[in-house]
């Protein structure tokens, strides 16, 4: 009987762990959403929308649990997001882009952010990689002015 109760009791500690694990892959999975929000407005140029994306990409940020998403890496993402939610020029927020990819893309290689392919891509004109949901390339560091420019350096799946 107790050998019963102990697999019920550790069955249920596993479904929990599970749970909360899959909570936290989806907060880490929304932030990489808001973090292609953030790419995506700055490829068309419009600082404002990459401002919004910007502040949501913070908010989601703040939800997630330092136990899952390191401290260091959590608050270098929300700096470099708001860094970028601030500005008001696209210039600078493009400077700051490459720092947020940089750590998304290794957050990417940690968890599974997408059911698709997630591509980093690398623009030799920026020395600088981002990540899309697309083989397409559509770059971010010079949006209307060199949209194709680039390449894709490798495939996350």
């Amino acid at each position: 009987m107790k050998k019963y109760i102990i697999t019920a009791v550790l069955s249920i500690f596993s479904v929990l762990s599970l749970s909360a694990q899959s909570k936290s892959d989806v907060k880490v999975s929304a932030l990489y959403q808001n973090y292609i929000s953030v790419k995506t407005a700055l490829t068309t140029d419009d600082a404002g929308k990459a401002s919004k994306a910007a502040v949501e990409f913070i908010k989601t940020a703040s939800t997630i649990d330092s136990k899952i998403v390191s401290e260091g890496t959590l608050a270098a993402l929300k700096k470099e997001a708001t860094t970028i939610a601030e500005a008001k020029s696209i210039n600078t927020q493009r400077e700051h882009f490459p720092n947020l990819s940089n750590q998304m893309i290794a957050l990417t290689k940690q968890f599974k952010l997408s059911e698709k392919p997630v591509f980093v891509q690398y623009c030799p004109m920026a020395d600088a990689s981002w990540l899309s949901n697309e083989k397409q390339v559509v770059n971010p560091y010079y949006g209307s002015k060199m949209l194709s420019c680039g390449s894709v350096k490798s495939e996350i799946k």
